[in-house]
């Protein structure tokens, strides 16, 4: 009758996923978890959480996450699901599929943007005439 929902092991211990600088990888990753970058990454990202891109990260690819926070160089195509938070460092060249945006002064946004709502915040109204937020 209640089902209980079982929390992965990355999600009990609060793990983050971490690359140093120097640290330079071809190919793709896949987390289920947040992901703190700081190399160099020729290939695709797909994260299930939060990825943070250092000052010093670079990546050249597809980027694929939940929220993202960039203080690095991006070139290719984002879809961040949630909110895409730029740096006053960051430099971004590409695609941007998001669904909020946010730019410090100072960013290098060089590429295309939309921007879709999130389908949580989206409002019904009910018989009664006042608003219902559905989830």
């Amino acid at each position: 009758m209640f089902k209980k929902e079982t929390k992965s092991y990355t999600d009990l211990l609060g793990k983050t996923n971490r690359i140093v600088e120097g640290t330079k990888i071809k190919g793709d990753i896949h987390s289920l978890a947040d992901f703190r970058f700081d190399g160099e990454l020729i290939g695709n990202f797909h994260s299930n959480g939060k990825l943070v891109l250092g000052p010093s990260g670079y990546i050249k690819g597809e980027i694929s996450c939940k929220n993202a926070d960039i203080e690095g160089k991006v070139e290719g195509k984002l879809e961040i699901a949630e909110v895409l938070s730029l740096k006053s460092k960051a430099v971004i060249r590409g695609e941007v599929i998001c669904g909020k945006l946010a730019v410090e002064p100072g960013a290098e946004f060089s590429a295309t943007c939309i921007m879709k709502p999130n389908v949580k915040l989206l409002q019904h109204h009910n018989e009664s005439g006042t608003e219902e937020k559905t989830a």
